[in-house]
């Protein structure tokens, strides 16, 4: 689907290409450099091979004019310049998990894949692991996992490192660690300009902070160096529910508790309730993880009491459970991702969840016929615990307070054709604006607490105001970062994304 973001791109080609004798051609010039790999052939094993790896057929459905394989930093460098010198839209993938269109896929002009820009480099003395941009988290759990180490990463495997590190990269591990971003040591980066430079909080302070949160905004990052942490056996799986009034009540206020009271900085759940096309299946799951081969007693007690009618959860590596949880990838569909913020309602407020959910129930009515739809909202814990653990990591772009307890939701909408996608969005859009507005008006009565709510990049629909929603300083150093790495707008005006 041509969204707006995609007519806006072209448009700004379309004026430079009026303004130029002749329009470069990247396919051709990077094919001429000799020593990196091309493929222009749509009929190709594996042009068609790579547009099947995004997880919206919709993104995977747009046709780049080549794919570009750099297997170094200097062969990026060599692609990047002569991006530079010219006109194209261009995009860069690491896993394809954003499912907004353009954000890493293209139509028209070259794809720059990092599949092949995938060290997992371990040095334990350092305790600090180099990974690239084209490993799954996956990849990265399974070079780690007979290491005694591991790093903050997504809570499924199939998803892209790139992505995820550079939109924040919320992790099971998050209430040890903080933000994914927040274990980053260094940041090698291509610039704009085509020279390669390592940020560090030392080296480039505000670039480095930019970095933590601004998504693709500054540059290709060509390898990250994060902080390792020693790692056994884990404990973790999904617990299942079927959705009822009863269930749904009693899982929103287990949800409020357990925020409130986080039992354990090792512990983490994420609850997303589902229902599919027809309401043929109508349910709760609820990943649990605890960081250690067995939980506490009483830790995950709220929802063992809810009696789910299935439960994995066992003791196993790190590497099994985030591969496990690739189940929730529903391949083969269009995907839509929408998010907004809230306060944590007290005991006396916790009604406020149950309208956040009556209004995505009413919204998900609407498309309830939808052939092969699949609509999910999440509840993700953000205690204040977190933001703390953040800041004193250094902080990051979201630059979040600990005066509250949050809950970052995210709706999710899969279906088959992307012919229904307006009528998706159209939804999606009713979905995270009501629950806006739910919260503001709760706010206002004094059921919710004053707060500072921005978004989370890495569930963000590609019409929201990620930048908007930053603290006013932490907005004005994004856009004044971004103007000085990025003078001439290339990767704000010629590639997808959230920009400053």
């Amino acid at each position: 689907m041509f969204n707006s973001a995609f007519f806006m791109f072209r448009l700004v080609l379309a004026v430079a290409t009026l303004a130029s004798v002749s329009l470069a051609d990247t396919c051709d010039d990077v094919t001429a450099l000799g020593g990196i790999e091309v493929v222009s052939h749509r009929l190709s094993l594996q042009y068609i091979r790579e547009q099947k790896q995004y997880w919206s057929t919709a993104a995977g459905d747009l046709k780049p004019s080549c794919l570009l394989y750099p297997q170094t930093t200097d062969e990026l460098v060599a692609i990047v310049s002569i991006l530079r010198d010219n006109n194209e839209t261009f995009a860069v993938k690491s896993g394809g998990h954003n499912p907004n269109n353009y954000f890493s896929s293209v139509h028209g002009g070259p794809l720059i894949s990092t599949a092949k820009l995938n060290q997992v480099t371990l040095d334990p003395e350092a305790e600090t692991v180099r990974v690239g941009p084209g490993n799954r988290w996956e990849d990265v759990s399974e070079a780690l996992q007979r290491t005694g180490y591991s790093a903050v990463g997504g809570r499924i495997g199939n998803v892209g490192v790139g992505g995820y590190i550079l939109g924040g990269g919320l992790s099971f591990m998050s209430t040890q660690y903080g933000w994914a971003a927040n274990s980053v040591l260094e940041f090698e980066l291509v610039l704009p300009n085509a020279t390669v430079i390592s940020v560090t909080d030392s080296s480039s302070p505000d670039l480095f902070r930019a970095l933590k949160g601004g998504g693709n905004a500054y540059g290709v990052v060509a390898s990250f160096l994060l902080q390792a942490y020693p790692q056994g056996e884990v404990w973790g799986g999904v617990l299942t529910y079927l959705s009822t009034p009863k269930t749904d009540a009693a899982m929103l206020r287990a949800i409020r508790e357990f925020t409130e009271h986080y039992p354990d900085e090792k512990a983490a759940i994420i609850p997303t309730a589902i229902l599919t096309a027809g309401g043929a299946l109508n349910i709760w799951i609820l990943f649990v993880y605890y960081n250690g081969p067995s939980p506490p007693a009483g830790t995950f007690d709220a929802f063992a009491a809810l009696q789910p009618f299935a439960n994995t959860a066992r003791t196993q590596s790190y590497h099994s459970l985030v591969t496990s949880n690739n189940f929730a990838v529903v391949e083969g569909s269009v995907y839509h991702i929408g998010t907004e913020t809230m306060p944590l309602p007290d005991a006396a407020n916790v009604a406020v969840l149950d309208d956040i959910y009556e209004h995505w129930k009413q919204v998900r009515s609407s498309i309830l016929l939808v052939p092969g739809m699949v609509g999910n909202v999440a509840f993700q814990p953000l205690p204040r615990g977190m933001a703390r653990i953040a800041r004193e990591k250094g902080g990051d772009l979201l630059d979040l307070d600990d005066s509250v307890d949050r809950v970052v939701l995210a709706i999710t909408v899969s279906h088959l054709l992307d012919v229904n996608s307006p009528r998706i969005q159209d939804a999606l859009r009713s979905g995270y604006s009501g629950m806006r507005e739910i919260v503001l008006q709760a706010t206002r009565e004094g059921r919710l607490p004053e707060a500072y709510l921005p978004l989370f990049m890495n569930d963000g629909f590609y019409e929201q105001d990620y930048f908007g929603r930053l603290s006013l300083e932490m907005a004005e150093l994004a856009a004044r970062v971004q103007e000085e790495v990025d003078p001439s707008g290339m990767f704000r005006n010629r590639t997808g994304g959230f920009k400053p």
